[in-house]
């Protein structure tokens, strides 16, 4: 089983909050090079209950990244509110360090919390296996395949310990088939440690293969134009006739919100 850094111990009502993510009325706007305001998002309000992946899908710059960014506390909303417990935020590069081992890339968030380099290199250890990096943990970056990169990223953020994780465009990077394989182990990493996720992705069939929920943003300022429950159970077939229904309607949520 996954393990990762425990929590310091909150009162009931923090856990209560803590056990999903509630974003109500929520709007941002910033100022881009030149000055002019960007209307980011717009009264947006979203809910995912513990255990559960929401998928965000949206154009681009329709405020996905900024979603997660607020949602993980690294920007606060112009208005509305957001409850949830911490996040742990894997960006849509894996920004691995260079100059570390796959091992010690994975155990980064171990170090930050203070766990020494034995202890943390240890831990991450146990589920290089798991994760399909066996024989790899002394790799660096430059010498692993996109999917590895991506699987050691995700171990990192794993290893946070938050109960939420926000995935911004995991495999965006990847080809095709590797990024199928990789829709695939993400799927059966969270059957095995569940985790409340938030998943942006621009691509309607991974949302509708991955979440149990898919939210459909308009053009920016982002608003919700549609939410979709994801009926079919797991694992989940891309010519199940409920999945390519499923696909269908989020593209013509899409398409209603890009004319609004």
């Amino acid at each position: 089983m996954f393990t990762g850094i425990k929590d310091s111990p909150r009162s009931p009502e923090t856990n209560r909050q803590a056990a999903g993510v509630s974003v109500t009325g929520v709007s941002r706007a910033y100022r881009d090079s030149k000055r002019t305001v960007i209307r980011a998002l717009a009264g947006v309000s979203l809910h995912a209950s513990h255990g559960e992946l929401l998928a965000v899908v949206g154009p681009s710059g329709c405020g996905k990244t900024t979603l997660l960014e607020l949602i993980c506390g690294l920007q606060s909303p112009d208005a509305g509110t957001i409850v949830c417990a911490p996040a742990a935020l894997m960006p849509q590069r894996d920004l691995l360090l260079p100059w570390l081992s796959a091992l010690d890339n994975a155990a980064l968030a171990l170090r930050i919390a203070h766990r020494t380099r034995p202890a943390a290199r240890a831990q991450a250890a146990e589920l290089f296996a798991e994760l399909g990096l066996r024989g790899f943990e002394e790799a660096h970056p430059h010498e692993l395949s996109g999917g590895m990169r991506q699987r050691v990223a995700f171990l990192r953020t794993l290893l946070a310990g938050k109960p939420v994780l926000c995935l911004d465009e995991p495999f965006g990077a990847l080809d095709a088939i590797t990024r199928a394989e990789m829709q695939g182990w993400l799927s059966q990493a969270l059957q095995r440690e569940p985790r409340t996720v938030v998943l942006v992705t621009h691509d309607v069939e991974e949302a509708v293969m991955l979440a149990d929920r898919v939210a459909v943003l308009s053009p920016r300022p982002g608003r919700v134009v549609s939410e979709l429950e994801v009926t079919p159970g797991r694992p989940r077939s891309r010519t199940d006739p409920a999945v390519v229904a499923l696909r269908e309607r989020a593209l013509i949520a899409l398409g209603s919100g890009s004319t609004r």
